[in-house]
């Protein structure tokens, strides 16, 4: 998958939010983040101009220097909140949703409402850190990614 410009983010593809809210996640992320490691992934709201959300395991959090989220948050560690349902926690809204092992995650209504986002969105997967990938829905690097000249894999 492409850099957009030299020294850029690096992105894995194009995911569309399907009409039955299914989202399939690029092969390539969830092999780089072994997403489907724990059946379950953590989601969290995006940057302001990003937007849609950020995807990370229970694994790379809980081995990070930001595990103090899942230690201040046993309701998220312990999914005692519905999938979906949304914790804040420090400026940010967390929650954890499952993820069958093709990498296809399924966000109930209520989720889709808080991120903004509807059937037919492109979702762009950026690389964000070593801890988690973005799933964004606008900004410059979508808008990149729509006029990108190569190839950008669509899921």
């Amino acid at each position: 998958m492409p850099q957009l410009n030299k020294g850029g983010k690096f992105i894995f593809g194009l995911s569309v939010v399907r009409d039955d809210l299914k989202i399939h996640i690029p092969p390539q992320a969830l092999s780089e983040y072994d997403a489907t490691r724990d059946d379950k992934v953590i989601i969290f709201t995006g940057s302001k101009i990003t937007g849609g959300f950020c995807v990370t395991t229970f694994s790379l959090l809980s081995d990070s220097k930001l595990k103090h989220i899942l230690e201040d948050c046993p309701a998220l560690r312990d999914c005692q909140l519905s999938a979906g349902e949304f914790i804040q926690y420090k400026g940010r809204k967390y929650a954890w949703l499952g993820i069958d092992s093709n990498g296809v995650i399924k966000l109930p209504q209520s989720t889709l409402k808080a991120l903004e986002l509807q059937p037919g969105m492109e979702l762009l997967s950026i690389r964000s850190s070593d801890i988690a990938f973005t799933m964004g829905a606008k900004g410059p690097l979508l808008e990149k990614a729509h006029n990108f000249q190569g190839n950008i894999a669509k899921f």
